[in-house]
């Protein structure tokens, strides 16, 4: 297949462009490079500049590119950045979702979609883990700008028949096994990057909030590794091929990928220690702005209709294969280390 992928020179559409090209697929990355970076991108890949809020960019590409399927990554998604900046979240994560999807139905002959979703719809749990059936409110904007595209997809496959995947990430994390893809955000917000180059650098790690209602009082997360989130949209795009028309009532298809288990924040920077061998400066700061307390997911459904089986996403394989890919890339510019 033809396969465009949206934020294909970011951190996971890179891992994913690369995998479909193994695999023997097609690929046309889509990206703005705003923060994704040129040399991410598989040299065998097809590279369009382009941002998703000119719509008449995605026109012309969807009028001279054969695709076949989406998969979208194009998203900004820092929690913090999106409480000081909503309107920011709406035009790139919403409208710019809204113009993707209406220039792939008009123009194009692609109907299968996967989306880039995220726990963050789901907001402060009331029950853990968390089913897809959960009742879905967002306490940040990031959240509300994935669930708004989330309900857009439905309106999509009722009006104009999308065949559609949306996998709602806990949190990705990792590197390749042999180093030679990793995270590289700019600006980063992740608490395993951010406490390796806090180790890396000498400098100090700001740990927000001790006092949520957990065991050790920091937040707890459920992490998963960059190498299975992509298997998991491989199982989604194998989905919709068998899938070529939805069962009457059906509105696409919803997936947790997580594995479980969660982990707090301290325990991740404790690992983070183990495998560096390095003691790390921790601050401790005052509690983020829109940072649920508990997110761990629910992943029964996926391991049952997909098959799902994550292979790296223990916590020791996840730091391990980060601060391998991060040591060799030192000069990488360093961010502020806050988390």
């Amino acid at each position: 297949m033809n396969i465009l992928v949206t934020g294909g020179a970011g951190y996971i559409g890179s891992f994913m462009a690369k995998a479909l090209l193994d695999k023997g697929h097609d690929v046309v990355v889509f990206d703005s490079l705003e923060r994704g970076h040129r040399d991410a991108i598989d040299k065998r890949a097809k590279f369009i500049q382009g941002d998703l809020k000119n719509l008449a960019t995605l026109e012309a590409l969807f009028s001279k590119e054969n695709i076949d399927a989406v998969m979208h990554f194009a998203g900004y998604t820092s929690v913090e950045e999106s409480t000081k900046d909503p309107q920011k979240y709406y035009r790139n994560n919403t409208k710019g979702s809204e113009n993707l999807l209406t220039a792939m139905m008009e123009m194009g002959d692609a109907d299968k979609f996967i989306f880039s979703s995220s726990a963050a719809v789901y907001g402060n749990p009331k029950t853990i883990p968390i089913p897809e059936d959960h009742p879905k409110n967002p306490i940040n904007p990031y959240g509300k700008s994935k669930l708004k595209v989330e309900e857009m997809l439905i309106n999509f496959q009722k009006k104009k028949g999308l065949n559609f995947v949306s996998l709602r990430y806990f949190n990705a994390a990792g590197a390749a096994l042999d180093a030679r893809m990793g995270e590289n955000h700019a600006p980063e917000t992740h608490i395993i990057p951010l406490a390796i180059k806090a180790a890396l650098t000498d400098s100090e790690f700001d740990l927000y909030g001790t006092d949520y209602n957990t065991p050790d009082g920091t937040c707890i997360r459920d992490y998963i590794h960059v190498i299975d989130l992509v298997e998991a949209h491989i199982l989604a795009l194998n989905k919709l091929q068998k899938e070529r028309s939805l069962p009457a009532g059906r509105q696409g298809f919803f997936y947790n990928v997580g594995t479980g288990k969660g982990y707090s924040n301290k325990e991740v920077l404790n690992m983070v220690k183990k495998q560096s061998g390095i003691d790390l400066k921790v601050n401790i700061a005052g509690r983020r702005s829109g940072d649920p307390e508990v997110l761990v997911s629910d992943p029964k459904k996926i391991i049952k209709e997909l098959g799902f089986k994550p292979q790296y996403s223990d916590l020791e394989t996840i730091v391990k294969t980060a601060f391998n890919w991060h040591k060799k890339n030192s000069k990488l510019k360093t961010q502020n280390s806050k988390l």
